[in-house]
């Protein structure tokens, strides 16, 4: 499970360091895509073949289901980490995340996630109101 807060910089070529416990998580090859909410998903290798098992079994006669394959698949990248532990992210990737120079790498139970740091903050004091305003509905689902 992937879990905690990390701060970190991309050099001018576009690499990031990832964490060493998530490299260790994430293997030698790991997947990275366009996230929702306007970050970046990574997954381990089992977690993104699990993954594409679901969305390559929805429905091609679906609409939404092949606006959200589509979305995932195409900007989908293998990713392999150097000997520092940096990984280079293709520019498409960086753009859809708004990443600057500094960027929050986050730990979301079965992925990582890489936001813009200022874009994070603005993210994250939102959703804490939201968590704190669907309180009762929390409860409800026994969180």
């Amino acid at each position: 499970m992937f879990m905690g807060e990390y701060q970190h910089s991309l050099d001018a070529k576009g690499r990031i360091s990832f964490p060493a416990k998530f490299r260790e998580q994430l293997g030698q090859a790991f997947v990275a895509t366009k996230g929702q909410d306007g970050c970046l998903f990574v997954f381990a290798g089992t977690e993104w073949q699990a993954l594409k098992d679901k969305l390559e079994q929805l429905p091609t006669s679906s609409k939404n289901a092949r606006a959200v394959s589509r979305f995932f698949f195409s900007g989908a990248t293998e990713l392999e980490c150097d000997k520092l532990g940096r990984a280079l992210l293709p520019v498409k990737l960086r753009e859809h995340a708004g990443l600057g120079k500094e960027a929050t790498i986050i730990g979301a139970g079965r992925r990582v996630e890489i936001w813009d740091s200022r874009r994070w903050e603005e993210y994250s004091e939102k959703s804490h109101e939201t968590v704190d305003s669907i309180e009762e509905e929390l409860i409800d689902l026994g969180i």
